[in-house]
């Protein structure tokens, strides 16, 4: 449990990465950090604390599938790269995202009434600004993770596990998802600190080094050959399919598509985004300490601007470069925009 009395600099030492302005004059600032690290773990570039600890959010979701691809789960069942993709995703319960999810469920022998992340409003609705309809019946499959969820029962099937307490901490597949993301970077799974995600799933905390890290491998390798190939195939179906991993008017739509292949990106909730980019073998995560999500998106195309490695003026990024900000009767009243300096670090 935090200490109140304790200072906020001992929960990390964030910098300014971007302010929102009315007119001329700062509004709010939004501190955060930024880490970005080879595969080796080198941190290359950062800003503010990279070893500030961070639930990972969905940012994990590509890790928390990786048990299942190990023990080839998707050929065992015959899972499309659409259904493999969904495994990793954050989807917008779009049309499309549920019928895969029914698909990958029925492949493994479940059914939805087995999926546990609960229900929500899904996204596409608040990504392109529509009412749901009036009728409109949503359940656990509309759910942005319910992919994850459904990959989880296919893990049970495949070995004979109990599926009413798939989201225990101490379930077969949570400690083996936490014992194999301990592995990558070298810990033991006890230094690992957990938590529950919003979907009801373990979570994970990693210094934000460590979390551009397991980016990093999945663009370029952590050696072994075994898991080299899920991250081979992990990278092929995310920038294959990143409408199955986002979905319609999403960042993460609009980031992977301005990488043109070459990038994997996926923001996890409270202010997290992390990107793998093959070319030049970086893993990179970002934190927005207050979680503003918006504030992730803006210091994301300004760490891609400073790296070289995307032009803001790319019509999927410009929209994120600086976020105009408009009151409730549509009239232009100001901005978010960056203001950070990216450090490079010695070597």
């Amino acid at each position: 449990m935090l200490d109140a009395s304790a200072p906020i600099a001992s929960f990390g030492a964030h910098v300014p990465l971007v302010v929102s302005q009315r007119g001329h004059t700062t509004e709010n600032v939004h501190y955060g950090s930024i880490a970005v690290v080879d595969a080796q773990g080198t941190l290359l570039h950062c800003a503010g604390d990279p070893s500030f600890v961070t639930f990972t959010r969905s940012a994990l979701k590509a890790f928390q599938a990786l048990p299942f691809l190990l023990d080839d789960g998707p050929r065992h069942f015959g899972l499309t790269t659409q259904e493999t993709a969904l495994l990793t995703a954050s989807h917008s319960g779009e049309a499309a995202h549920v019928e895969v999810v029914d698909g990958l469920l029925s492949k493994a022998g479940q059914t939805v009434a087995r999926l546990r992340c609960g229900c929500h409003v899904p996204y596409v609705y608040e990504a392109t600004g529509r009412a749901p309809p009036a009728d409109a019946r949503f359940d656990a499959r509309h759910h942005n993770c319910s992919g994850k969820h459904a990959g989880f029962l296919a893990y049970c099937a495949l070995h004979g596990l109990p599926t009413e307490s798939y989201l225990d901490h101490g379930h077969p597949l949570q400690q083996r998802i936490r014992q194999e993301v301990a592995g990558l970077l070298g810990l033991q799974p006890d230094a690992l600190a957990t938590g529950t995600d919003g979907c009801s799933a373990p979570n994970l905390a990693l210094p934000l080094a460590q979390l551009a890290r397991l980016w990093a491998m999945v663009v370029s390798g952590h050696g072994d050959a075994r898991t080299d190939a899920c991250f081979e195939q992990m990278f092929n179906v995310m920038t294959r399919h990143p409408d199955m991993v986002s979905g319609t008017d999403r960042p993460d739509l609009h980031f992977s598509r301005a990488g043109r292949g070459d990038w994997v990106a996926k923001a996890g909730a409270d202010g997290v985004q992390t990107f793998g980019i093959r070319s030049r073998g970086l893993g990179i995560a970002i934190k927005i300490a207050d979680g503003h999500a918006q504030a992730r998106y803006v210091a994301a195309v300004e760490v891609l601007r400073t790296l070289g490695l995307a032009d803001p003026d790319d019509p999927h990024l410009a929209r994120y470069a600086r976020i105009p900000l408009h009151n409730i009767a549509g009239l232009h009243v100001g901005e978010l925009r960056p203001v950070f300096a990216l450090r490079a670090v010695a070597s």
